[in-house]
């Protein structure tokens, strides 16, 4: 789901385990990075994906001091619980979801 500066908050407020990927248009890695994470969300139904066009919604990039793309942030409960910033792996991705060490 695409979500804006006025609904970020919302989002993460109302899904137990979000995880924002922070991502541009021209960005090849943020390309990349989709299927993978497409395909995380499969094996996770408990996992809500938002992501953020960094080019049209600004503020939060800022407030979340978003730097390199991609950006991935996990949110549990409301709360920031991790940062990943890059391409990785599917298994490295999933252990960043799953909070085992990268």
């Amino acid at each position: 789901m695409q979500v804006t500066d006025t609904d970020f908050e919302k989002t993460i407020s109302d899904n137990e385990l979000v995880l924002v990927d922070f991502w541009a248009p021209w960005c090849g890695p943020c390309k990349q990075i989709t299927p993978i994470l497409e395909s995380i969300l499969e094996s996770n139904p408990e996992l809500t994906l938002a992501k953020v066009n960094v080019d049209d919604e600004m503020e939060v990039a800022k407030r979340y001091n978003v730097r390199g793309l991609p950006t991935l942030l996990l949110f549990e409960g409301g709360e920031l619980r991790a940062t990943h910033v890059g391409l990785a792996s599917k298994d490295k991705l999933m252990a960043f979801v799953n909070q085992e060490t990268i």
